[in-house]
C-alpha cells in the first residue's frame, strides 16, 4: 500500500506537465543584405505570414521581427486593414490582436509560392555560379577534391557538385563540435585529416574566412603539390622550393 500511495501522486503530477512547444518564427526575412533587399510586397507576407502564427503579436514585436520602425509596422497594418486583409480586433484598453481574414490567408498563401518560386530560381542561380568557379579545375583534370567548410555554403556547393564529374572524397572543418557528424553523406573531419586523403584539391566553401583558410592549408598544398580554390579564384600550388 505504502507503495501504491507514493505512486499515484508522482503519476498524477506527471500527467499534468504539459509540454508546448516553442512559438514559431517566420524567417522570410534576411537582415543587413546588400543585393537582396527586402521589397514592400515582402514585408507585406512577412507580416502576413507572422501574424498567421500568432495573431497577438504587439506592433512593436512586430517590428522587431522585420525590421521596421513602430510607424512603418503601423502604416503597413493600416494598409493592410484597408485592402481587407487583415481586421483589428479589441482585445483591451487601446489594445488590438491583428487577424488575416480569408481573403489575406488566400493572399498570402499565393503570394508564399511565389516568393519560394524565386528563391527556388536563386538556390538553381548560386548552384550555376559555383559549377562555373570549378570548371577551372576541371579543365585540368582534377577529379578528387575536398571540401573545406560544413556549412550551409558547403550544403549548396554539395548539391552543385552532385552534377558535376568531381568525387568530393572529404569535408573538413576548423569547428571541433562538426568532426565526427554526418554532413550531407558526409563525415566531417578536422583540417589535418587532408594530409591523409588522396586528394588533387581543396574548395574552401566558407564565403567569410577565405583568405584565412588558405593561409591555413597553403603549406599542406606545397608540400602536396595540391590546388586550392577559393571562390574568388583559383590558386595553384604555393611555391615550393626543393633545395635547402
Amino acid at each position: 500500500m505504502a507503495h501504491g500511495s507514493t505512486a499515484r501522486p508522482l503519476k498524477m503530477a506527471a500527467s499534468t506537465v504539459k509540454k508546448t512547444a516553442p512559438r514559431r518564427k517566420p524567417s522570410l526575412l534576411i537582415a543587413d543584405c546588400e543585393f537582396i533587399k527586402p521589397t514592400r510586397i515582402a514585408r507585406e507576407l512577412f507580416i502576413l505570414e507572422t501574424l498567421a502564427l500568432d495573431s497577438s503579436l504587439s506592433q512593436h514585436k512586430l517590428g522587431e521581427s522585420s525590421f521596421l520602425s513602430g510607424a512603418m509596422v503601423n502604416q503597413y497594418l493600416r494598409n493592410l486593414q484597408d485592402k481587407g486583409l487583415i481586421r483589428f480586433v479589441p482585445t483591451g484598453n487601446k489594445t488590438y490582436s491583428y487577424e488575416p481574414t480569408e481573403e489575406g490567408a488566400a493572399l498570402r498563401r499565393s503570394m508564399f509560392a511565389a516568393y519560394s518560386g524565386e528563391l527556388v530560381r536563386l538556390y538553381s542561380a548560386l548552384k550555376r555560379c559555383i559549377l562555373e568557379k570549378v570548371s577551372c579545375l576541371e579543365a585540368k583534370g582534377i577529379r578528387k577534391i575536398a571540401l573545406f567548410g560544413a556549412s550551409e555554403t558547403g550544403e549548396v556547393a554539395l548539391a552543385a557538385l552532385a552534377e558535376s564529374p568531381f568525387d568530393v572524397v572529404a569535408v573538413v572543418d576548423n569547428d571541433p563540435e562538426k568532426h565526427g557528424k554526418s554532413f550531407k553523406g558526409h563525415i566531417v573531419c578536422a583540417p589535418e585529416a587532408l594530409q591523409y586523403i588522396p586528394i588533387e584539391a581543396v574548395v574552401i566553401t566558407s564565403f567569410g574566412h577565405q583568405d584565412e583558410i588558405y593561409a591555413q592549408i597553403a603549406p599542406l598544398a606545397s608540400r602536396k603539390g595540391m590546388e586550392v580554390l577559393k571562390f574568388e579564384g583559383i590558386h595553384p600550388p604555393p611555391f615550393r622550393s626543393d633545395h635547402r
